[in-house]
């Protein structure tokens, strides 16, 4: 019986394959919820999707994040042999934390639609690709990673929604870091709304202390001008929530949730769930609970984590196994149970779309010991003025390793401490999202940023050449003609408002949503795994001040 299932699901996904249609309804919000097209009220009822990259397991990962990925949306042999189980399953929406944009997804993304599964795309990568918790910054280099991701699906038209990041903050002395994520929510936002498409912007947040939790949330979906404007909050919030434990109760695990964000203002799901309990299969009880009419007034379904394997400081997480040639999936007890789960869910069709309203932004909450976050956001990265300083900077930084990411934060910091020692300092370069102050450069790539911390001190040294050396990592620009701060002042002068991005120049523009796509038949067999992008050199840890000393450049 097993045998003849796995050739009936194969025929399943191959007919899906070539069936051609495109018959997925569009989710709208509308006020504090989703609708389907025909006004039917939308619940995620979702699992996450992403095979694990490699872990190094050390002291500086505390979560055990991956610092490699696999695209597993670039692999259609995969997506047709996953597919009849995540039908199994009853799921209506996965969840990729991890994607190549240079990579072709139409297997994937069409089997998916054909058989009415949307997706949510996180935008950032592991490691190099993200806004860093630590040392928060919103770069060009960044900002064209999101934006050439989400114009490599918006020919899709089974993109929910964006994640423009997970987990960014992950205790109160973070929160200022929220800045950075509303302006990466703004300028997504911006974009989208430029090529006309209807996905949504979300952010997946982890769990925590009521204390900042709940001044994140509400920071993330509120309207900093006063103006019951959205243009900077976020359409979508996911909390990435493990209270229900076992066989618990909602009052026991999920009442004070309930209670702590009654009335928020925008959509809102468990971007994941699934508390695991060490040699114990998962009930997945909470579903009965988050699709329940108590919690229905505020959460619109969950992402159960997680359909792969996947290791944490938690424990192995996974519902099924993939077997070693890649061509069988072998289920287990979580995943009977979380498709027995599923299949009870009928969560109340209410409110109406017609009753549901619009979407109030109120104002942000206030500053306090426990939220750190300012009003005022960093601009939207502009590249041509980055791109004009980099060209008549008088030291450049032509780094002698591929892999330069390895040493840009640690040629910032001595730059930064030989700037201190001659008089002079980092600030143009750091970034505050506490106080709501960025310097000039702060919004250019973090090699750029290097190459001007290398001119200052090449300019404090009376242009010594030896000064531009870096080990190596600096040549002289002869064609420079002025001071760094000149030139700074010159190229970034009105660099500093918002506007409405665009691709990187060289990438084409696909068609936006709904207006169907190109054919599967050239998509990629292999998911990509990857580590190091020249395109993502953002995030080091060392990158962008919080706080300068002396023109050290330092980490609080």
């Amino acid at each position: 019986m097993r045998s003849l299932y796995r050739i009936a699901a194969g025929l399943t996904a191959a007919a899906l394959v070539v069936s051609g249609v495109h018959a997925i309804q569009k989710v709208t919000r509308a006020g504090r919820y989703l609708y389907t097209a025909d006004g039917s009220r939308f619940y995620i009822k979702g699992v996450a999707y992403q095979q694990q990259g490699a872990i190094v397991a050390d002291a500086s990962n505390p979560f055990l994040e991956p610092s490699t990925y696999i695209d597993s949306l670039a692999n259609g042999t995969s997506c047709q042999r996953d597919l009849p189980y995540l039908q199994q399953l009853g799921v209506n929406t996965i969840r990729a934390y991890s994607v190549d944009s240079s990579l072709n997804h139409d297997t994937c993304m069409e089997l998916f639609s054909n058989a009415g599964i949307y997706t949510i795309i996180d935008l950032s990568l592991p490691i190099n690709g993200s806004i860093d918790s630590t040392s928060p910054a919103w770069t060009t280099n960044l900002l064209d990673l999101y934006l050439e991701t989400v114009n490599a699906f918006s020919k899709y038209d089974n993109v929910l929604a964006y994640n423009v990041g997970n987990e960014v903050v992950t205790q109160s002395n973070e929160t200022d870091a929220a800045t950075f994520v509303k302006a990466a929510a703004r300028d997504v936002k911006a974009y989208l709304n430029s090529i006309k498409s209807s996905a949504l912007v979300g952010y997946a947040a982890i769990d925590g202390d009521a204390s900042w939790i709940v001044p994140l949330a509400n920071y993330l979906s509120c309207d900093p001008s006063g103006s019951n404007s959205g243009a900077t909050a976020i359409d979508l919030y996911g909390l990435n929530n493990y209270e229900w434990c076992g066989n618990s109760t909602f009052e026991a695990s999920y009442a004070g949730t309930e209670g702590e964000f009654a009335g928020y203002n925008v959509p809102a799901y468990f971007s994941e769930f699934g508390c695991i309990t060490a040699g114990t299969p998962r009930p997945w009880t909470e579903v009965g609970a988050i699709f329940s009419s108590e919690m229905s007034p505020d959460w619109s379904g969950g992402v159960a984590f997680s359909y792969f394997p996947a290791t944490s400081i938690q424990g192995q997480f996974g519902m099924v196994n993939i077997s070693s040639n890649g061509s069988a999936v072998i289920t287990g007890q979580d995943f009977d149970n979380l498709a027995a789960q599923y299949a009870q869910a009928s969560p109340p069709n209410s409110p109406s779309q017609s009753s549901a309203g619009s979407t109030s932004y109120p104002s942000c909450p206030q500053q306090n010991s426990t939220f750190q976050a300012s009003t005022s956001l960093p601009p939207t990265p502009n590249l041509s003025a980055c791109t004009c300083l980099e060209n008549n900077l008088g030291c450049q930084f032509t780094p002698t390793t591929s892999n330069y990411t390895s040493i840009v934060g640690s040629l910032l910091n001595y730059g930064c401490s030989l700037l201190g020692q001659s008089g002079g300092s980092c600030n143009d370069i750091s970034a505050n999202g506490m106080n709501g102050t960025y310097g000039l450069v702060s919004q250019c790539d973090p090699t750029i940023m290097l190459s001007y911390v290398m001119s200052e001190y090449y300019s404090a040294t009376n242009d010594n050449s030896q000064s531009c050396s870096f080990g190596g990592n600096g040549t002289v620009n002869t064609n420079a003609k002025s001071s760094p701060t000149s030139v700074a002042s010159s190229c970034l002068a009105t660099a500093t408002g918002t506007f409405v991005p665009t691709l990187p120049s060289g990438v084409a523009s696909t068609t936006p949503t709904g207006a169907g796509s190109s054919s599967g038949s050239n998509s990629s067999s292999g998911a990509s795994i990857a580590a190091f992008d020249g395109r993502i050199v953002v995030g080091v840890s060392v990158l962008v001040a919080t706080s300068i000393v002396s023109g050290v450049l330092t980490l609080l």
